[in-house]
């Protein structure tokens, strides 16, 4: 027990906190219709970490953070300015080039450095089981202060996500609203790519989100549920990679699947009995 404890104490709490951020971010998301967002903007950030590394900073040191986070920043400015009220094509389309061009891009990099193969399997998968209490205390400071301002500026948002004809139509500046929304996601995703990966920052945003909305109606019952779902789900995964000696990151991301999945099948049992129906 005290070796389990020694062990995976770190990433249990690293979870906790990841859970606490991109589960509210991920309702913004899903409102927002921008699903691919995350994976787009971490995309970017790996992007930037994986030219840091080319430039021979370390991967996970503090010049290479700051290079992703310009990276990131650079895509934030995209998403805000292509935002339109009555678009020709749907924003997700853009997010999806950018994803893939950002993604191809770091493949031609990592092809220019030697061991690119495993650089880009810890973009992908992260470094959770091994993080440092420092990297801990570093992400909880950080994702608080972008709570604190999402909590300030909460209306507006919230707005803006829920029902975005009333924002344009109330004058608000949908732009420069739209900048500070995805810069301090990617201030998160940036964050999060840099501990968890590409691959389990997704599941965290999205999946406890989904569960949300399946499961609850008004904007603080989702919350709370994403919340819920996103510790069980990790605490589940943590636990499965320590029993079976797996991946801490990729079990928790096939935990979370199955908890969507058993989501999913409750929602469709609830309204089977009541006589309605669900359209995923």
């Amino acid at each position: 027990m005290s070796n389990f404890l020694d062990l995976m104490i770190r990433p249990f709490i690293a979870c906790l906190v990841l859970t606490g951020i991109h589960a509210y971010l991920g309702l913004h998301v899903i409102k927002r219709g921008v699903i691919f967002v995350d994976l787009a903007l971490a995309q970017v950030a790996a992007l930037g970490a994986t030219i840091g590394f080319l430039w021979g900073f370390g991967l996970h040191s503090t010049e290479s953070y700051v290079t992703a986070l310009v990276f990131t920043f650079i895509g934030a400015a995209i998403f805000a300015i292509t935002r339109r009220r009555k678009p020709l094509v749907p924003q997700e389309a853009l997010i999806g080039v950018v994803y893939a061009v950002a993604a191809a891009a770091v493949i031609l990099v990592l092809s220019r450095a030697p061991e690119g193969g495993e650089e880009l399997k810890a973009l992908l998968v992260g470094h959770l089981l091994f993080v440092e209490w420092s990297e801990i205390t570093k992400i909880t400071f950080l994702y608080s202060l972008i709570g604190l301002i999402h909590w300030l500026v909460r209306k507006p948002l919230l707005l803006i996500s829920q029902a975005p004809d009333r924002a344009f139509a109330k004058g608000y500046r949908v732009l420069w609203w739209d900048f500070l929304f995805y810069a301090t996601f990617g201030f998160v995703v940036t964050s999060s790519v840099e501990m968890a990966g590409v691959l389990l920052v997704f599941s965290f945003l999205i999946v406890p989100a989904i569960c949300g909305v399946f499961l609850a109606k008004d904007v603080g019952a989702r919350l709370t549920v994403g919340w819920m779902v996103g510790v069980l789900t990790s605490m589940a995964g943590v636990v499965a990679s320590y029993i079976w000696d797996l991946p801490t990151g990729a079990t928790v991301v096939c935990a979370f699947g199955v908890t969507l999945l058993v989501t999913a099948l409750v929602r469709q049992l609830r309204d089977t009995h009541e006589g309605t129906q669900t359209n995923f």
